[in-house]
């Protein structure tokens, strides 16, 4: 039977690191925690509960899950992070992997929670994450801070059933902190790989991505959450451009 290393990164999670921790300690035969400088329990709570814990300054979300990746002993990885568990049909099924791995890498539906409702329509499901691989196959790429897991070419990818269960917001003012973060992350992370930004993006890009999540994917179905969901998303959008813009209007000296 294959051996696993599931990594996680970490920072002030105290709130989520256990229910991770425990959704995977019947499949992992170790739990890696990279932690960039936590302030609450998170790592004594790690610790507790069996994790390896290594402290690394945090550099990027690409960055550091690839430092993660790196840290494990397996070359068989599963990677979540801190707010996510899986639940038991998808501990199962990676059961049955381990047992008889036939692929490169594994994918798995994302079902996530918002403000203590799991949402199943819209842009977040199914939500599908690449996040069981050979190691030796890939490795964390994207734009911060949307990493994706991009594996090489020729390498084969198989669905697994169940989910991964992601804890997001619990409220939605905590979702609007998240988005005046992340969309400053993004506007810096597009304006070093060189994407421009103008006035029609700006208008046009958080319109479109609107339309899309709510009426095009159904995010209607949702309720009110669904509602703020593609709002919000589309705020996030706006921001990002707008401070794109304002990036590339600065001079060159300001940086």
């Amino acid at each position: 039977m294959i051996s696993l290393s599931v990594v996680i990164i970490t920072y002030n999670e105290a709130r989520n690191i256990v229910r991770c921790i425990r959704s995977v300690q019947s499949i992992a035969n170790e739990i890696v925690v990279i932690d960039s400088g936590s302030t609450d329990q998170t790592v004594a709570l790690a610790v507790n509960h069996g994790a390896r814990v290594i402290n690394h300054p945090f550099e990027g979300h690409i960055q550091q899950k690839n430092f993660a990746v790196s840290q494990a002993i397996s070359d068989y990885v599963l990677s979540l992070d801190a707010d996510e568990a899986l639940d038991d049909t998808a501990c199962k099924a990676i059961e049955q992997c381990l047992k008889h791995w036939n692929a490169d890498g594994y994918t798995f539906n994302r079902m996530n929670s918002y403000c203590g409702r799991f949402i199943k329509y819209g842009a977040w499901y199914p939500d599908t994450k690449l996040r069981l691989w050979d190691r030796r196959k890939g490795r964390w790429e994207g734009i911060n801070p949307h990493d994706r897991f991009q594996m090489q070419p020729d390498t084969t990818i198989k669905h697994l059933s169940g989910h991964i269960l992601h804890y997001s917001y619990q409220t939605v003012e905590e979702h609007r902190k998240k988005i005046s973060i992340f969309s400053s992350i993004a506007a810096d992370a597009y304006y070093s790989k060189g994407i421009k930004s103008n006035k029609l993006k700006i208008l046009l890009h958080p319109f479109s991505r609107f339309i899309r999540d709510y009426f095009i994917k159904a995010g209607f179905l949702d309720g009110w959450r669904g509602f703020v969901i593609a709002r919000l998303t589309a705020k996030e959008v706006y921001i990002k451009y707008k401070q794109l813009l304002l990036l590339q209007q600065r001079p060159k000296s300001d940086f």
